[in-house]
This record gives C-alpha cells, structure tokens and sequence, in this order.
C-alpha cells in the first residue's frame, strides 16, 4: 500500500483515536509531510525501534507500539516461550508511561505475563530484571539522548541484552505480518491484573540490582578513607539516573555529592538543553558552574536512560575541568579495574577486554600490556552482551571490562547492556582510590598516556534527513566500495575491512581474509602510524558517522594530529556530496 493510501486508512479506520485523526487531518495538504510519516514503518536499528512522536507508520505512537508488541508476542509464541514473560521499563520522555503500558496491556492479551515498572527506571535495571526475572524478553520505552520530540522502543532478549539475529530479523517479520492494527490484541488493565499476567514491579528489583552494583567494588577501603574528602557533582539531566546514582553513592559513604537543581527532576522537555547528550558541552554548563562553586574533584552526567556517563575532571595543577571522552574515561575504568584485579586476586588465563570496531585502540595496548585476549565487536553493546553470554555458553572466557567510545561500559555481568549507574559508582572509587596516592582522576589519565601513547579519537557526523538523505548515505558508502581511499590525511592505507563484504584486504599484499563478525554496513581503514578511519550510518539517527583515532607524542601532538585527520575525512565526505 501506497502511503497516500496508508494516510486515508488511518483517517478513515474506526480504530484509530480521534485526536489521532486531528493531527492527520491538519496535515492534508501537506504531501511531503504525510509521505515523511507514511512512506515506511519504524524499523529496528542498533537500538530498536525510534523515532519522532506523532501520528504514522513512520512514527512513535500507541498504535505503531501496539504493532511491535503484538509481533514481539507472535514471535515469543513462536519459539515456545509464552511462560516466561517480559520485563518493561520507560524513561522520563514524552508519552513513555503510555507506550509501556500499552505494550504490558498488548502482552498480557496475548496470555505472556508483563511485569512492568511502577515509575521510571534506568535501562541497566531494565536488563538486570530480564535476567532476574527469568523473562523472555523485555522492553525499554527510550529514545536515550535524542531531543524531546523523539521516542523509542528497545528490544531485549532473555539474556539480558539487547537482541541480536536470529531474534531481530525474527521479531520484526512478525511485526511486518502484522498489517491491520485492529487485529492488535489489548485489554483492559484491572481485567489483566485479575488474570495474573500484568504485574507491577519495583523496590524488590530496585534493591537487587542495588547489591549487585556494589558487589563490583574492589576498594572499600579507599571508598572509606576518602569518601568524605572527594566532592562530586551529578547531574541526571531530566532522566532516570537521580534516584539510583544518588542512592549507590549514599550506600557507600560519598557524602559530598552535588545535584544539578535545575536538572534534577524528571522533565521530557529537557529544558536546560538542546538534546540530552552527555557528550555535548552544553549538558555540562550547569554542571560545572556548580562545580566551581563547590570545588568539585568531578563532575558527572548520566543520559535519560542512564545507559551513558559523560566525565569532567579537575586538574589540581590549573584548577582547570578537563573533558574525558567515552574512550578516555573507558580506558581509565579498564586500567583501573583490570589493574586492581590483577593486585588484588590475579587475572585469569581466559581473561577478555571487549571494545567495539569503533573504540579507541588505546584499549588495544592496555589488553597487551596486561597480557588479555582483546574482542573486538560491531557498534552496538549488545554485541558486547552477545560476548559474555558466549563465555557462559562455552564455559570459556572471563569478561573482565567492556565499553564503546559513546560513553558506555558494563563492570560485571549481572545485566548486559552498558550501565551509566555502576560506571558512576566505579570512576567515584578510582577517584577515591587514586587520591590515598595523591593523584586526580586527570593524573591518572596522563600516566596512562605516559604509559601507552597519547591515543586521540573523534567522530565527525553528517546528517541527511528524509529520503533523500538516505539515498545520499548510501551513495557515501556505494562510492568508498567502488573506490576505496589508499591514503587519508597523509596517512597509507595499511588495509581496508568491509563488514557487509566480511573482508579485510591488505592493501600491499592484497590478501582477502573475512572479518570474522556478522554483516553490517560499515567500512574501517586500518593506516600508518596506529591511525584509523571507520564510516558507519547511524543506526537511530539519520547521520552518517565518521570515526578516526590517532596516537600522538603528548596532548597537543595528539590534538594537532586530530585535527588533521578530521578535516581530511570531511574533506573526503565534501567530494563525495
């Protein structure tokens, strides 16, 4: 069906609200906007469905959320998993309690148990009561850092993790099956109640996953001799992560901790900020204003969803907040929890350190200085995820620390997606554990760049919306295919890895070997100089991504080397446009 014809269904089928049909109707002549909303349906990206709120096909609403639960249910029937049940969480956003409740509501119809938060929560914890739980599944109505008008709906499997094929691809056949919404089975929320298939969840799962946080603490004793000392601004940015952070802080004895007011309340309109991203300056503003009030050693940020930790720490030397990337605060945590767990009860002989493709090769050094096997894995935790479910599966292999370069890590494996809640508590105990040494967080940064290079890595984002930008995307990615680059920046292309093809080439042999990982379209340029260049689409926001590293002779080498590198790359994306 055409999306003209899609546009009149929904104005002309009882089934749908009537201020659903005053939104569509308000739109009429409007042809771009009705095929922007009808031309396509949601689809699963890296993080499930997400898009902009409204009225469509090709938007959030109850209905299209409807439709996804009632394929998830279909499939979860499929494979003969209806006992088990699922587990759903929501976020602070705009029409998230609604979409949660509407999708419980279509699971318990469908005779598959919902056990569904009382009130917002983190994704971690979301992933944590999948396990817990014992579910099939789980649900995260989130749409993460993206701005207020936007939404999303995450898929998780039993593991805990996001889902991987076969379950995505399986899932959404089944909601593709789906083609009238008012065959979507629904029921009334006393009556599924009554029924035992809808039950409401909280403080149980809450101080659970509370315990299992501070069970990754290697050193209560630094916490103890130093948490009254150390000062720490937080800020929640509107989300989820006010009341657990807060708590797991307090539990531990960090007495010192500084709440950003203006963000500390749940708020889908995020109005301090554009969009709430913790990689953004602007999340930090408040933040540090505060912080130099109270002379604060740090200063976090989680995101919405509490899946990502932004960083700021204090140079003692200039009093100076310097910005830690999801690559440098990564490393910092891997040094300091693979370090301490070799101190403290010596690394295992099938330890792992696991990044993705993305992330900066700084983690590569640290696996080889420590002597660990280093995964590398498609763009996305759940790949992550994907590995420690492996380990428990084969009954070989220890997950010692995973993170990608977009701020998110998991320390332990009682969930399976990144988890801004224990990254917080965990950067709060390296800060105290390297103050009994004198040291800042900063300082420790810099050994560590003393210790195996000054890695810089960035991201540079071209955004091209609508269909059109689609097309242009593509035509990105079908252009460096047919003619791939062999220098960039000044750099030799040493090989160049196709993971939809799955090969690597080796530009000087010429020898071909796979990837080893799963399709994906992606291309990564390993060059001179420990250098590289990786191109991505994003897979939840109509961006095509452009990530490098480089390793430098120290902070400003590094940054000049990084520059470079990325203006090249832009460079190269201008000829291409």
């Amino acid at each position: 069906m055409d999306y003209k014809k899609l546009y009149e269904e929904w104005l002309d089928n009882p089934y749908f609200d009537d201020k659903t049909k005053a939104e569509l109707k308000a739109i009429a002549e409007d042809e771009n906007e009705i095929k922007e909303r009808f031309y396509m349906d949601l689809e699963f990206g890296t993080a499930g469905l997400r898009g902009v709120i409204g009225a469509g096909t090709n938007r959030m609403n109850i209905y299209v959320v409807r439709k996804t639960t009632q394929g998830l249910a279909n499939y979860i029937e499929s494979v003969g998993a209806k006992g088990k049940g699922v587990a759903i969480a929501h976020d602070s956003r705009r029409m998230s309690p609604e979409f949660a409740k509407e999708a419980a509501l279509c699971l318990a119809a469908n005779g598959i148990k919902a056990y569904i938060f009382e009130s917002l929560r983190p994704t971690p914890e979301l992933s944590y009561a999948v396990r817990k739980l014992g579910c099939v599944a789980g649900i995260n109505i989130t749409a993460s850092h993206n701005p207020p008008e936007y939404n999303g709906y995450k898929v998780y499997w039993e593991d805990g993790a996001q889902i991987i094929p076969p379950h995505d691809s399986g899932i959404m056949d089944e909601v593709k099956k789906v083609t009238d919404y008012s065959n979507v089975k629904t029921m009334d929320e006393k009556e599924a109640i009554k029924a035992g298939v809808y039950e409401v969840i909280g403080k149980e799962i809450d101080d659970a996953y509370m315990e299992e946080l501070k069970s990754q603490v290697l050193h209560m004793d630094a916490i103890s001799k130093m948490a009254g000392e150390l000062k720490i601004v937080y800020s929640p940015l509107h989300g989820t992560g006010n009341i657990p952070v807060r708590r797991v802080l307090k539990e531990l004895g960090f007495d010192n901790v500084y709440v950003v007011k203006e963000q500390e309340l749940p708020d889908g309109e995020f109005p301090t900020v554009s969009y709430p991203n913790p990689e953004a300056e602007e999340a930090f503003e408040l933040g540090l204003k505060l912080a130099k009030e109270v002379d604060a050693d740090i200063v976090l940020a989680t995101d919405p969803d509490a899946d990502r930790l932004g960083v700021r720490v204090k140079d003692s030397r200039t009093g100076e907040y310097h910005t830690l990337t999801g690559n440098m605060s990564g490393c910092l945590l891997a040094e300091y929890e693979i370090s301490q767990k070799k101190e403290l009860q010596g690394l295992p002989d099938d330890g792992a350190l696991i990044k993705t493709i993305v992330t900066t090769n700084m983690a590569n050094a640290i696996a080889r200085h420590y002597d660990i096997r280093l995964i590398e894995v498609l763009t996305g935790f759940k790949y992550i995820g994907q590995q420690i479910l492996g380990f428990e599966k084969n009954k070989r292999g220890t997950y010692l620390f995973g993170f990608e370069e977009s701020y998110g890590c998991l320390i332990g494996t009682y969930a399976r997606d990144k988890d801004a809640i224990v990254a917080t508590m965990a950067l709060c105990e390296a800060a105290a554990y390297y103050k009994t040494q004198g040291k800042t967080l900063w300082d420790a940064m810099i050994d560590m760049y003393e210790k195996y290079g000054y890695y810089k890595d960035d991201i540079q984002s071209v955004t091209l919306k609508g269909i059109e930008g689609l097309a242009k995307i593509q035509s990105i990615l079908d252009t460096l295919r047919k003619e791939p680059p062999t220098e960039i920046g000044g750099y030799q292309v040493v090989s160049a890895r196709d993971y939809k093809r799955d090969t690597i080439t080796d530009l000087e042999t010429g020898e071909v070997t796979p990837t080893g990982l799963p399709s994906s379209n992606v291309l990564y340029y390993d060059l001179t100089d420990d250098a590289w260049v990786c191109v991505r689409p994003s897979g939840t926001e109509p961006k095509v991504k452009f990530y490098y590293g480089i390793k430098g002779t120290s902070l400003s080498d590094a940054d000049e080397k990084s520059q470079a590198l990325g203006k090249a790359v832009l460079e190269m994306v201008d000829k291409m446009l």
